[in-house]
C-alpha cells in the first residue's frame, strides 16, 4: 500500500513538473521581448512572431499527438514531445541569427504539444469525472502559479543572463521532466486503439454539443494570450514600465487565476454545476464592462489596465474547471483527439489574433481593448449557449 501511494506522488509530481514546464514555456521568456527587438533588430510585427510560430508549432503537433497518444499510449508521445522540445531549447540559446531563433521556437511549440495536453489525461485515465475536475482545478492552479512567476523569474533572469539564460532556464526544465517521465510515468496500452487517418477526428464535429463546449472554451482562453503577446511591448515601451516590474503585472493575472482554481477545487461539489456556471455568466459581464470602460477611455495607466482584466481572469475559473474536463470525457476512447483540437483551435485563434493587435497596435491600450472586448462577447454570448443546452451535454443530471 506504501509503495502504491509512493509511486503515485511520484507519477503526479511528474505531471505537476509537465504542467509548470508547458506554462513557463510561453511566458518565462517574454520579458526578453524588448532585448530581443534590439538584438536582432526587429519590428513589434517580427517580435511577436516568436509567439505566433511557438503557437503554430503546438497547434500542428497537436493534431497528431492527439491521434498517436490514443493509439500507443501517452508515455511514448510525451517523451518524443520532450527530446523535440530539447532540441529546440538548444537551438534558440545559441541561436547566431533571428531564423535560427525562430526555429528553435517553432521546436520548442512543436515538442511541448505532448506533455501539455496528455499531462492532464494521465489523470484523467484514472479518476471519475467529479475527481478530475478537481485535479483540473488543483492542475490549473499549479500551472498558473508557474505562468504568475515566469514573468518575474524572467525579467530577472534577463538582467542578470540576458535573453539567452530564459531559454538556458527551458532547457534545464525539460531535461529534468525528461528524466522523470522516463523513470516515474508507466507505460499504459490504450484499451481502444484509434485510426491515425484524419478521419477518426470527424465525429468530434458531427457532434453540435461538443462543438459548442469547445467552441465556448476556445473563446474563452483567447483575450488572455492576446493580454500576454501585446503587455510586453504596451507595458514597457509605450507605458514605460520597468522590466523588473513588469513581471509583476503580467504574474498577478495568472496568480489569481491560479489561487482561485485551488480555492474553487475545494468548494466547487458543494454547488450545482448550472448555479456554479450561471455565476461565472454573471462574471463575463462584468469583465465587459471592465476593459470596456478602459478601452473607451484609453487609459495609459497600467495599474488600471490591470486591475480592469482581472474580473475576466476570475471569470475564467470556474467554465475552466467544470467545462474542460466535461469535454475531454464526451467520447471517452478520443480523449487525445478531443484535446488537441481543443487546444490546437485555441492556439490557432490566439496566434491570429495576437497578429491582428500587433498589427493594429497604434501605442496603446485602446485597440488591443477593443479586440480584447470581441472575444469576450463571444465568450459570454456561447457561454449562454452552454448553459442553456446543458441537459444535452453528456454530464451526470444530479450534477445539474
Amino acid at each position: 500500500m506504501q509503495q502504491e501511494r509512493i509511486a503515485k506522488t511520484l507519477i503526479l509530481t511528474t505531471v505537476i513538473l509537465m504542467d509548470l514546464l508547458a506554462g513557463m514555456e510561453f511566458d518565462l521568456f517574454v520579458p526578453s521581448f524588448p532585448e530581443l527587438q534590439s538584438h536582432f533588430h526587429l519590428s513589434p510585427f517580427w517580435v511577436e512572431s516568436l509567439l505566433s510560430v511557438n503557437f503554430l508549432g503546438y497547434c500542428v503537433s497537436l493534431f497528431f499527438v492527439g491521434g498517436l497518444a490514443d493509439n500507443f499510449g501517452r508515455k511514448p508521445i510525451i517523451l518524443l514531445g520532450l527530446i523535440i522540445f530539447i532540441i529546440g531549447s538548444l537551438s534558440c540559446l545559441w541561436a547566431p541569427s533571428y531564423s535560427f531563433l525562430l526555429i528553435g521556437r517553432l521546436l520548442q511549440g512543436i515538442g511541448i504539444a505532448a506533455p501539455a495536453i496528455l499531462s492532464f489525461l494521465i489523470i484523467a485515465d484514472s479518476y471519475p469525472l467529479k475527481q478530475q475536475q478537481f485535479w483540473m482545478a488543483m492542475l490549473n492552479g499549479t500551472k498558473n502559479t508557474a505562468v504568475a512567476i515566469a514573468p518575474v523569474i524572467g525579467s530577472y533572469i534577463t538582467i542578470y543572463f540576458n535573453w539567452h539564460g530564459n531559454f538556458a532556464t527551458l532547457l534545464s526544465l525539460g531535461l529534468i521532466t525528461l528524466i522523470l517521465t522516463t523513470l516515474f510515468i508507466p507505460y499504459k496500452t490504450p484499451e481502444h486503439k484509434e485510426t491515425l487517418s484524419l478521419k477518426g477526428y470527424i465525429p468530434l464535429f458531427q457532434s453540435s454539443s461538443l462543438m459548442l463546449l469547445m467552441t465556448n472554451i476556445i473563446f474563452m482562453f483567447v483575450p488572455y494570450w492576446i493580454f500576454v503577446g501585446m503587455s510586453p511591448l504596451l507595458y514597457m515601451q509605450d507605458l514605460h514600465v520597468s522590466l523588473t516590474h513588469f513581471g509583476y503585472y503580467q504574474g498577478v493575472l495568472a496568480l489569481v487565476f491560479a489561487i482561485g482554481s485551488v480555492l474553487f477545487g475545494l468548494i466547487m461539489h458543494t454547488f450545482s454545476q448550472k448555479k456554479i456556471l450561471r455565476a461565472a455568466s454573471k462574471l463575463y459581464m462584468i469583465s465587459l464592462i471592465s476593459i470596456g470602460l478602459v478601452t473607451l477611455t484609453n487609459s495609459y495607466n497600467p495599474l488600471f489596465i490591470t486591475l480592469a482584466f482581472l474580473p475576466f481572469i476570475i471569470s475564467q475559473i470556474i467554465p475552466s474547471n467544470i467545462l474542460v474536463p466535461i469535454c475531454m470525457n464526451y467520447i471517452p476512447q478520443s480523449k487525445g483527439k478531443i484535446s488537441a483540437v481543443l487546444q490546437g483551435s485555441q492556439l490557432i485563434f490566439s496566434a491570429l489574433s495576437v497578429e491582428i493587435a500587433g498589427y493594429f497596435y497604434q501605442r496603446s491600450f485602446k485597440n488591443i481593448g477593443m479586440i480584447i472586448s470581441i472575444f469576450i462577447l463571444m465568450a459570454t454570448l456561447t457561454h449562454f449557449l452552454v448553459i442553456k443546452n446543458l441537459n444535452l451535454i453528456k454530464v451526470d443530471k444530479d450534477e445539474l
